[in-house]
C-alpha cells in the first residue's frame, strides 16, 4: 500500500471514529522486537539529561498602530520553545515579530502548548486557548512527535488534530499546522529503529496533512530539513540537552512557518490575487493525498486547499495546492557573550526578517529522551512496501518511549 493510500485511510478512519489497529511491532517477531528495544536503550544513553521548563513567550510583539492581531500557539515542546533561553527565541515569538513587521500592527501571542503533549492534548489546549482568546486571527499547531514515540493509534491522533483545526476555524481563525517531524533523521539512533521511526513519522505527517486541509487549514512539512545542519553544527542547532532545538534551530522552524502564516493572514494580498503554482519550483495543484505524500519528502512544503474549475473536489477527492514558498532569513536574537553580539532585542521590538531563501528547521518534539536530532540518509524505502507499518497503538514494553 502506498503512502498516499495510507494517508487517506488514516484520515478516513479518523473522520469516522475508527482505529487502524496495532499490527506493527507484533509482526516483527520476538527477536526483532528485542533488537529494537536494545537499540532504544542505547539511544537513551546517548541523549543528554532533560531539563524542565521553557520561557513564557505570551505577550505583545511589535509597536505598530491599529488593533492587535491575535495569535494562538498550540502543540508540544516545539510550540512551547523548550531549549530556548529567552522568550523572544521561541517559534511563536519569532513568528509574532515577523507578523508585526509585515503588517505594521502589534501582535498579541497566547501560547497554550504543553511540553510532552500528544495530539489528544489539543482538546484541552483548544478549550484554554479559546477561553483566553475567543476570536483569534491565526493559530499555529506543532504536534505529532510524541504520538509516534508513544505509539498512539494514528487515526486517533489525526482525529484530535482535525477537531482542533475545526474548532479554530469555527472561531474564525486561520490555521497553520507544522506536521510531525521526520524522526528517521536522528543520527545517534541505529537501524532498523531509525528506519521504522522514519516510516511512522512520515505516515503520520501525510495523514495529518490530509486531515488539516480537509478541515480548512494549511499544513507545512517540518520533516528533516535541518538534518544536515544539525549534523554539521550540533553545538549550534541543539540546546543543552542535545535533544531539543536551540534558538538557532527554532529560528529556522519559524522561517518555515512564517511565509504560510503571513499568506493565511493575507498580508501580501493573496486574497485578491492568489499565488499561482510555479512549475519550475515543483509546485502544483492535484489530489490532496498525492500532495501530502510529496510534502513529507520535501520539507518546508505547504499544502493548502485549492479549486479546479471552481470545484473543491475531483474524482480523486479534495484538490490541494503544493507550494514551496520563499523562506525569509530570520536573524538570531543577539545574546550576551556571543562573539559580535549586540544587546539582545526585547520581545516587543520586532526585527523584520530579511528577504531571501533560507533553510528550514527540523524540529524534534518531546520524545522522552529516546531519540535525538541529526542527519541521516533516507531509509524509508519504497512506499509500496508495508514492512513494519502499523505501530499504531500502545504496548507495555517501551521501544520508542
Amino acid at each position: 500500500m502506498g503512502r498516499a493510500r495510507r494517508a487517506r485511510k488514516i484520515a478516513q478512519a479518523a473522520a469516522y471514529g475508527g482505529g487502524m489497529g496495532v499490527a506493527g511491532l507484533g509482526a516483527l517477531g520476538a527477536l526483532g522486537y528485542g533488537i529494537l528495544r536494545g537499540e532504544a536503550m542505547m539511544a537513551r544513553r546517548i541523549v543528554g539529561q532533560r531539563f524542565e521548563g521553557a520561557p513564557s513567550d505570551s505577550g505583545t510583539y511589535g509597536s505598530g498602530s491599529g488593533v492587535p492581531l491575535r495569535f494562538l500557539v498550540l502543540g508540544d515542546s516545539t510550540g512551547v520553545g523548550m531549549g530556548a533561553d529567552h522568550p523572544h527565541q521561541t517559534v511563536g515569538a519569532t513568528i509574532a515579530s515577523g507578523i508585526a513587521a509585515f503588517s505594521g500592527r502589534p501582535v498579541e501571542l497566547t501560547n497554550v502548548a504543553v511540553i510532552g503533549a500528544e495530539s489528544k492534548g489539543l482538546d484541552e489546549q483548544l478549550e484554554r486557548g479559546l477561553a483566553a482568546v475567543p476570536d483569534p486571527d491565526v493559530a499555529v499547531i506543532m504536534v505529532g512527535a510524541n504520538d509516534v514515540t508513544h505509539r498512539i493509534d494514528r487515526s486517533i491522533a489525526v482525529r484530535h488534530l482535525e477537531m482542533a483545526v475545526c474548532g479554530l476555524r469555527e472561531a474564525g481563525a486561520e490555521v497553520v499546522v507544522g506536521t510531525c517531524p521526520d524522526l528517521g533523521a536522528i543520527q545517534p539512533v541505529p537501524q532498523p529503529l531509525r528506519l521504522l521511526a522514519r516510516r511512522w513519522s512520515r505516515d503520520l505527517a501525510a495523514a495529518q496533512t490530509v486531515a488539516v486541509v480537509e478541515a480548512g487549514g494549511r499544513a507545512v512539512s517540518i520533516g528533516d530539513l535541518l538534518s544536515e545542519a544539525f549534523s554539521a553544527e550540533p553545538h549550534v542547532m541543539f540546546s543543552k540537552d542535545r535533544f531539543h532545538p536551540s534558538p538557532a534551530g527554532y529560528a529556522r522552524v519559524a522561517a518555515a512557518l512564517l511565509p504560510t502564516v503571513s499568506a493565511a493572514l493575507d498580508l501580501f494580498g493573496e486574497g485578491s490575487s492568489p499565488t499561482e503554482p510555479n512549475l519550475h519550483r515543483g509546485e502544483s495543484v492535484g489530489p490532496l493525498a498525492v500532495a501530502a505524500t510529496k510534502a513529507v519528502t520535501q520539507p518546508g512544503t505547504e499544502v493548502a486547499p485549492a479549486e479546479v474549475d471552481g470545484q473543491a473536489r475531483g474524482a480523486h477527492g479534495r484538490w490541494a495546492v503544493l507550494l514551496h514558498r520563499i523562506r525569509p532569513t530570520v536573524p538570531l536574537p543577539a545574546l550576551p557573550g556571543r562573539p559580535g553580539a549586540g544587546p539582545a532585542a526585547p520581545a516587543d521590538d520586532p526585527t523584520a526578517p530579511d528577504p531571501g531563501a533560507s533553510g528550514t528547521a527540523y524540529a524534534v518534539g518531546d520524545v522522552d529522551a529516546t531519540l535525538t536530532g541529526g542527519g541521516a540518509t533516507d531509509a524509508d524505502g519504497a512506499d509500496g512496501a508495508d514492512g513494519a507499518d502499523g505501530a499504531d497503538g500502545r504496548t507495555e514494553d517501551p521501544v520508542l518511549r
